[in-house]
C-alpha cells in the first residue's frame, strides 16, 4: 500500500509542475505585451526565499498548492493575493504606465490570462505526445486473434449472433483479424451510405465455422467510435481478473475480498478483465451477484451486493476494486500520430470535469465525490506507485488538463473571471467601478477559502483511517 510520504512528495511534485507551466504561461504572455513582471512565485504567500533578476523577483513562498504572477497595475484581491484595498491613485498612475498591465488594451490582458489555461493544455498533450512516441504501452489482446469474453445484450454484437467464447476468424476481408483491424473496417463501413451499415464476418464456436453479419447502426458514425461500442469485449489476458486494491468501505471489502484473490467467476460466467466485469455488472443492473474467488489457492463462493458509483466518471455499478493490467507491449508512434493520438486522449478527457459539475448543480451527484489535495494526493501516489510510465504520464496529464479546463471557469479569481471582467468592459466600452471589483473579489475569495475547507475535511473523512468499520 502506497504510503503518506509517497502521496505527500508525488503531489507536491506533480502540482509543482503543473503550477509552474501554468505561471510560465501568464509570464511569458505578460512579457510579450511588454508587462512589467514583479514577481513569480510558486506557492502564495508569505514568501520564504528567491532570487531577484531585473525587474522580476523569483520566488517560493509558503503555501505549496498554488503559486502566481503578479504583475504591475494588479490592485483586485486574488490577483496578488494581498486582499488590500485599490489606492485610486496608484490605478491612474499605473494607467500611463506602459509596463502596467492596465495600460495595456483589454484584449492583450486576455491573451494574458488564456495563457495560462493554454499552456495547462499545451503540457497535457506534450506529455501524451511524448508517452505514444516513446513509452506507448499497448496490449497484448490488441495484436491478437480477437476471442469474445462478453457479448453486450441488445447490442449490435449480441443482436448479430455473437456469443462469450467465440472467435472471430474473419471479418470483413480480413482473416483472424486483430482487435486494431475490426476497428479499422468497422470504421470503414460506418462511411457507407445508408442508416445501416453492415459487415460479414464468420466466428468459430464448438468447433464449427458459422457465417454472422454484423449490422452497425448509424449512431455508432462519430469521430471518437470504438470497436467496444459494436458491444462486446475481447479476452484480454488468458488468466481470471486479479485484485490489486480495494476501495475502503466497498462491496469488495464488505465481502471479504482481498488484494491477490482472483475472480474465477460471476453468476458462472469466466471474465478476463474489469472492463468484462463492469460491463456485466450493467448488465445485472445492480442484482445480487455470485462470485467464485480464489483465495491463496482455496475457493469459495461469496455473495456480493454491487453498488452505484457516482464518484467515479461515469456512473455505474461498481462492486470497488482495481484489478491487474493486462500484459502489453512497446510500440513507438512516429512523431505526426503521436501528436493526433495525444489530442485524441485529452478530447476524450476534458469533458469529465464539466460533466461532474453539470451534475453536482443538477443534484445528480454528491457534491462529497470532489477530491481536494489530499484525494489527488492519494491518486498521485497510486500513480508513483504502479509499474511502468503510463499511470503516471496519465495523472499527470488528466491534472493539467483539468486544471487548465477549471482556470478557464468564469469565476472570479480564476482567469476565467478576469476575462469575463474584460469582456463585459468591452462590450460596455468603460471599466467597471474598481469597489464594485473589488468587493466582487473579495466575496469571491472568502468562497473559494470556504470550499477548500470543506473539500479538504471531505478528503480527510474519506481516509481509511476514517471508513473502516462503516457499515
Amino acid at each position: 500500500m502506497h504510503t503518506f510520504l509517497v502521496d505527500t512528495i508525488s503531489v507536491l511534485i506533480v502540482l509543482g509542475i503543473m503550477v509552474l507551466v501554468h505561471e510560465f504561461g501568464h509570464f511569458v504572455a505578460a512579457k510579450l505585451c511588454g508587462v512589467r513582471v514583479e514577481q513569480f512565485s510558486i506557492g502564495f504567500p508569505p514568501r520564504l526565499f528567491g532570487i531577484q533578476i531585473g525587474e522580476t523577483d523569483y520566488c517560493i513562498s509558503a503555501t505549496p498548492l498554488g503559486g502566481y504572477v503578479k504583475m504591475t497595475g494588479e490592485s483586485m484581491p486574488g490577483e496578488n493575493m494581498s486582499l488590500q484595498g485599490a489606492d485610486a491613485e496608484a490605478i491612474e498612475a499605473n494607467k500611463v504606465d506602459p509596463g502596467a498591465l492596465t495600460s495595456h488594451p483589454r484584449w492583450q490582458r486576455i491573451i494574458i490570462g488564456l495563457a495560462g489555461p493554454v499552456a495547462n493544455f499545451v503540457l497535457a498533450i506534450g506529455l501524451m505526445t511524448g508517452f505514444y512516441m516513446l513509452h506507448n504501452e499497448v496490449p497484448v489482446y490488441e495484436d491478437q486473434a480477437v476471442t469474445l469474453d462478453w457479448v453486450v445484450p441488445d447490442s449490435p454484437a449480441a443482436k448479430a449472433g455473437l456469443q462469450p467464447g467465440d472467435r472471430i476468424v474473419s471479418f470483413s476481408h480480413d482473416a483472424n483479424p486483430t482487435y486494431q483491424q475490426i476497428y479499422e473496417e468497422s470504421a470503414l463501413a460506418l462511411q457507407s451510405l445508408g442508416q445501416e451499415h453492415t459487415v460479414s464476418m464468420e466466428v468459430e464456436r464448438g468447433g464449427q465455422t458459422l457465417p454472422l453479419t454484423l449490422s452497425l447502426p448509424d449512431a455508432l458514425k462519430h469521430d471518437d467510435f470504438s470497436p467496444d461500442e459494436i458491444g462486446f469485449i475481447p479476452v484480454f489476458q488468458p488468466d481470471p481478473v486479479k485484485v490489486v486494491s480495494i476501495n475502503p468501505g466497498s462491496p469488495a471489502a464488505k465481502a471479504g475480498i482481498q488484494p491477490g484473490d482472483q475472480l474465477i467467476t460471476l453468476d458462472g460466467h469466466a471474465f478476463h478483465s474489469t472492463e468484462a466485469v463492469i460491463s456485466y455488472l450493467q448488465f445485472r443492473k445492480g442484482a445480487p451477484i455470485s462470485a467464485q474467488v480464489d483465495h491463496q489457492g482455496k475457493l469459495s463462493t461469496i455473495a456480493i451486493q454491487p453498488a452505484y458509483d457516482t464518484a467515479n466518471p461515469p456512473p455505474a455499478w461498481r462492486i470497488g476494486f482495481t484489478g491487474s493490467r493486462p500484459p502489453f507491449h512497446i510500440v513507438q508512434l512516429p512523431f505526426p500520430k503521436a501528436v493526433a493520438a495525444a489530442v485524441k486522449f485529452n478530447r476524450q478527457n476534458s469533458t469529465l470535469i464539466l460533466q461532474v459539475l453539470h451534475r453536482i448543480v443538477t443534484h445528480r451527484m454528491s457534491i462529497n465525490t470532489l477530491s481536494g489535495p489530499i484525494g489527488i494526493a492519494r491518486q498521485t501516489g497510486e500513480a508513483a506507485e504502479t509499474p511502468g510510465w503510463e499511470a503516471k504520464l496519465k495523472v499527470m496529464t488528466f491534472i493539467s488538463l483539468n486544471l487548465g479546463i477549471l482556470n478557464l471557469l468564469p469565476f472570479p479569481i480564476l482567469d476565467g473571471g478576469m476575462i469575463l471582467f474584460l469582456i463585459i468592459e468591452g462590450i460596455l466600452r468603460h471599466d467597471i467601478d474598481m469597489r464594485v471589483k473589488e468587493r466582487v473579489y473579495q466575496v469571491a475569495f472568502v468562497m473559494i477559502v470556504v470550499f477548500a475547507v470543506y473539500i479538504i475535511f471531505n478528503d480527510i473523512s474519506k481516509l481509511p483511517l476514517f471508513t473502516q468499520g462503516k457499515p
